[in-house]
């Protein structure tokens, strides 16, 4: 290989360590969880995206293996060869009633089902109006597309409205409005109940990914849709955040537009199929959630308890009602520094900073989830207290 073009590489690697933008990755030694292992530490994990604390759950481990001996271990193939068994279909007819879809489609991740998404469906005639702060994936996938794109304003309904009466005076054929439910680096909800009238008037579609609300919000765990009563088109999302864990997205939606993807969604079309134990997995995850909400009432009372603990403290929050808290800090370098120091305290964190988020916005995203109890809880909070006012944070 090219020795200038590794140079290139290595000096662009020290500058990003040189501006405190170098990530790093610890090597956890047991199962996801409310407590985990890292080497031999001992750590509260205020981080994942366990919501409903299944990714240890021993009814989806014994899901998971007990179907192998049935189904195998991998499919070896697309779906459309020869890698779709029945309980491929078994699990996006369950995702889809429990969506209150019509049919849905799996794919390796979300990122994928975002990124196949938009370009099958939507042409150089038609428009994407997208929300500034959505995530990469639907970002990426509406690069692949066609359509004219326009951005608005972070839930800036003026903003949105503005753009919509922009796609209509350019003539757009049909014009989808995509957002996230839940945006991730703030914890702040999509404004469905708006963004829905809004598409109403423009007779516009409303895609939503909804990866941080499917399974806890709303009343039995449906998503941002269900909890604010609102009807949306097309919904995507995951199994690799509060239905288990692990890896698998969906899009859910009408059955015109499911079945057109399943002829043209090129993720779809040219990846393996999801592998038998994830996707019986994924049906217990589902059985789960829909057999009560004491997992969700859990997520929620530890949310509320976690959020009131470090306002008391006195440390910067954003505002919210979801279980993703953060807690702001400004400069990278600093939340780098606060993300080490909670470790060698025993609480896991990672700290977020440019380009997750604008540069001057890092922060520590805390996260909860149901399998967390009020003990770890109290050491976390002793913890960032500690460690807050060590670093000249708190007062």
């Amino acid at each position: 290989m090219s020795t200038d073009f590794l140079t290139d590489i290595s000096k662009t690697l020290e500058e990003i360590k040189a501006d405190g933008l170098y990530k790093r990755e610890r090597m956890i030694t047991s199962p996801q969880g409310g407590e985990i292992r890292v080497g031999d530490a001992a750590v509260i994990n205020l981080c994942a995206n366990n919501y409903l604390g299944l990714a240890d759950h021993p009814d989806l481990i014994a899901a998971a293996r007990g179907v192998m001996d049935d189904k195998g271990f991998g499919m070896a193939s697309v779906r459309f060869i020869c890698g779709t068994q029945d309980i491929h279909r078994e699990l996006e007819q369950r995702l889809a009633k429990f969506l209150g879809k019509d049919d849905a489609i799996l794919f390796a991740a979300c990122f994928d089902a975002n990124g196949g998404l938009f370009e099958p469906l939507l042409g150089p005639e038609d428009a994407i109006i997208s929300d500034s702060l959505n995530h990469a994936s639907i970002i990426d996938g509406i690069r692949l597309c066609k359509a004219k794109r326009y951005r608005y304003l972070n839930s800036d309904m003026n903003d949105l409205e503005a753009w919509l009466k922009q796609a209509r005076e350019d003539g757009a054929r049909h014009i989808m409005i995509a957002t996230d439910g839940v945006f991730s680096m703030d914890g702040y909800l999509a404004k469905l109940p708006e963004i829905r009238a809004l598409a109403d008037k423009y007779d516009a579609i409303v895609m939503v990914d909804d990866c941080h609300a499917t399974g806890f919000m709303g009343a039995t765990g449906a998503g941002t849709p269900e909890h604010f009563g609102v009807d949306v088109d097309i919904v995507t999302g995951t199994l690799g955040k509060a239905l288990g864990g692990a890896i698998g997205g969906y899009i859910a939606g009408p059955q015109p537009v499911i079945d057109l993807l399943r002829q043209r969604a090129r993720p779809y079309l040219f990846s393996n199929s999801l592998p038998p134990s994830i996707v019986a997995a994924g049906l217990e995850a589902i059985r789960l959630v829909e057999k009560g909400n004491g997992l969700r009432a859990q997520l929620f009372e530890n949310a509320k308890y976690w959020r009131a603990g470090l306002e008391k403290l006195g440390f910067d929050l954003l505002p919210g009602e979801h279980p993703i808290i953060p807690v702001m800090l400004g400069e990278a370098q600093l939340a780098q520094d606060m993300a080490s120091r909670l470790f060698d305290e025993g609480v896991y964190v990672s700290g977020f900073f440019f380009p997750v988020v604008p540069r001057g916005q890092a922060r520590i995203r805390t996260q909860m989830n149901a399998a967390l109890t009020r003990d770890e809880l109290d050491r976390a909070l002793a913890a960032f207290g500690k460690v807050g006012k060590e670093l000249g944070i708190l007062s």
